[in-house]
């Protein structure tokens, strides 16, 4: 067995900013409610309607390739996380293959809202360990503009798009992901969900004309079962591993809401110092919010640190992953 380390990160977001005042020229809301119960600033939005998820994806594995030197025909596996794929099918992994020059690579998606990226580097890793992949690509990218209802004030001030991909590779280190610890609950499923377009409900002149293909969220309960769901867990994964909160370097939270990861921070015993936190300038990104996370922070990281990785998402779906940083 070999162990699983990341030895190169990338991220990509788009060079649209909306703002919170542009939010409140389009619909009842401020800078001020926003900010105080989310946390979000600003997110970038993906104006070309000819760019897709894919394009956002391949542009984040682009630059993976430069940083780690290596040509993408190298990659042996795509794994693409998304809620926004370019299409039903075929799979995102594969168009993102194909738009980088990945000619050797084999991959697919997977749907975990949220949680999405987290579930796939889980994924992603079982192949390194077992020997079947030398180069596996872990891609989390959302174009969460184009599912968003702009008159709904709930959910239209909490998403942005971007694009976040990491590299995976072998090593005999003692480095690498460590533990993870993974659930889901499918009686939440209605409670966050895009109400119609899959084979429940699938797409009609009244579904599109009663607006159901976009994000429907019942805010409260949401919140309540992410704060207790993201905390738990978190913490479960340093009693597991007799991790203290002076052992670990770094919480890397999904950007959902300040609140949130305040609690999770609080929950591990953690100094707001040791969180990592980009949600002003992006919001939430889904499932490209972990690597986008680790992109900007990468300069502070120390080989050998502890990171916890947490995160929620509809479905219900949470869990948390224990990392050490390889270089």
């Amino acid at each position: 067995m070999y162990n699983a380390i990341i030895t190169a990160v990338a991220g990509y977001v788009p060079e649209t900013k909306l703002t919170n005042f542009d939010l409140e020229k389009m619909v009842d809301t401020t800078n001020e409610w926003i900010l105080t119960r989310t946390g979000v600033q600003e997110r970038r939005i993906e104006t070309d309607m000819k760019k897709n998820s894919s394009d956002m994806a391949a542009n984040a594995v682009k630059i993976l390739c430069e940083k780690r030197g290596i040509h993408p025909s190298e990659i042996d596996i795509i794994i693409c996380a998304t809620v926004t794929p370019d299409y039903i099918f075929p799979a995102t992994a594969s168009i993102i293959a194909a738009k980088t020059g990945a000619t050797n690579a084999w991959g697919y998606d997977i749907e975990a809202a949220c949680s999405g990226f987290l579930f796939a580097l889980g994924t992603a890793a079982q192949f390194v360990q077992t020997g079947k992949g030398k180069k596996v690509v872990v891609v989390g990218a959302d174009i969460m503009s184009r599912i968003v209802d702009y008159t709904d004030r709930t959910t239209c001030i909490l998403f942005g798009d971007g694009a976040g991909a990491l590299l995976l590779e072998p090593s005999e280190e003692e480095m690498g992901i460590k533990d993870f610890i993974f659930y889901s609950d499918g009686n939440g499923c209605k409670q966050l969900y895009m109400k119609a377009g899959g084979s429940a409900l699938p797409p009609s002149y009244e579904t599109v004309s009663n607006r159901l293909h976009y994000i429907y969220q019942e805010g409260q309960t949401v919140f309540k079962q992410a704060v207790y769901g993201m905390a738990e867990v978190s913490a479960q994964i340093m009693k597991k591993n007799n991790l203290k909160s002076e052992d670990v370097a770094w919480l890397v939270p999904h950007q959902a809401n300040k609140r949130i990861i305040d609690a999770t921070a609080e929950r591990m015993g953690l100094p707001k110092e040791k969180v990592m936190m980009n949600i002003e300038k992006y919001g939430n990104t889904t499932a490209a919010t972990l690597p986008l996370l680790l992109w900007e922070y990468e300069p502070k990281l120390k080989k050998g640190d502890n990171l916890i990785l947490s995160t929620f998402g509809g479905g219900f779906t949470w869990g948390s992953m224990w990392i050490k940083w390889a270089y």
